[in-house]
């Protein structure tokens, strides 16, 4: 589809939520976005069904299907030297790449954001993951409830102290992933407009999804790091203006 990115070549090596809910954000606005999927198995997100478009072994889940419209797939083993090779090569006709491995896989395959910028100087490169590409948690998985719970998102949510069934409240959509994502496409076209107008180069994308959970606190967190005084849950109510709750009405 045309759009203000048509022209615009986007490599997906990413799977599940965050980064490929990026990669459909720029294949809405018109970039070519060529998907690469494992073999015989595909994204992952694939089978988390119910329900599916079609019958349970077509894999087009309703999860898969949310972050992956107007985006071509194919299927490559990047645990190959001919799969490598193949990457490297669309890499180098790509203006973006996205992937969200753990910290150093894709460097075990020549893949990392070193070796394929050295090779296609003007890529910008984005990888996600949970806590980013290097500290004491670097290594470590996770999934977007892990990551509601670690930037407090989850301690300002759900039922006021004092009240039946106080406590805290994970959110019902993954919305750590959900957030990444936009800030992940904000990144990318910033990087593409500095490219483009001022450097000639790409740049390198380090983006972790317990830093966006954080910064997804917005007011809550300034207001503490301004009084020292942690906000307290209020169920439905608001934080500013009264009446701001739910009411039982006729």
């Amino acid at each position: 589809m045309s759009g203000p990115l048509t022209g615009v070549r986007v490599l997906d090596l990413s799977r599940i939520l965050a980064a490929p809910l990026t990669s459909q954000l720029l294949a809405d606005m018109g970039a070519t976005v060529i998907k690469v999927e494992r073999p015989g198995v595909g994204d992952d997100a694939r089978q988390y069904g119910p329900p599916f478009l079609g019958e349970p072994h077509d894999n087009q889940s309703g999860f898969y299907l949310s972050a992956n419209r107007n985006k071509k797939s194919v299927t490559i083993d990047y645990s190959t030297p001919d799969g490598a090779d193949l990457i490297r090569e669309l890499a180098c006709e790509s203006d973006v790449l996205i992937e969200n491995f753990r910290s150093g896989v894709l460097a075990k395959y020549q893949l990392d954001q070193q070796h394929l910028r050295e090779l296609n100087p003007k890529l910008v490169y984005c990888s996600v993951t949970g806590f980013g590409q290097d500290g004491p948690y670097a290594q470590r998985a996770g999934y977007d409830g892990v990551f509601q719970a670690m930037s407090g998102m989850m301690s300002v949510s759900g039922i006021p102290d004092g009240q039946p069934s106080a406590g805290p409240m994970k959110v019902g959509v993954s919305i750590v992933d959900v957030l990444t994502g936009l800030y992940a496409s904000s990144a990318i076209l910033a990087a593409l407009h500095h490219r483009d107008t001022v450097s000639g180069t790409g740049q390198y994308i380090d983006l972790a999804l317990l830093d966006c959970g954080l910064a997804a606190l917005s007011h809550y967190a300034q207001n503490y790091l301004v009084s020292g005084t942690a906000a307290p849950r209020r169920g439905n109510g608001g934080f500013g203006g009264i009446p701001s709750q739910s009411f039982t009405c006729s």
